[in-house]
């Protein structure tokens, strides 16, 4: 039996800690941030936004997309 956990919302600090990466990348691209910045910021609100969709998955019983 796998352990199911509870939905989050959000205001949640997972939400909100991905919102905030999501503005801190759009901020860079404005601002003229260089090209590795921009990119590892990408990568880091992707990667939060990734976690948030996995986690709402399995609070709701079901398995995450694994395609890329």
């Amino acid at each position: 039996m796998t352990k199911k956990f509870p939905i989050i919302y959000p205001d949640h600090p997972l939400y909100t800690d991905a919102v905030e990466a999501v503005k801190r990348y759009h901020d860079a691209q404005v601002n003229g941030c260089p090209d590795d910045e921009i990119r590892r910021l990408r990568q880091i609100a992707e990667t939060q936004f990734r976690a948030v969709n996995e986690y709402q998955l399995s609070a709701l019983g079901r398995q995450p997309c694994t395609v890329n």
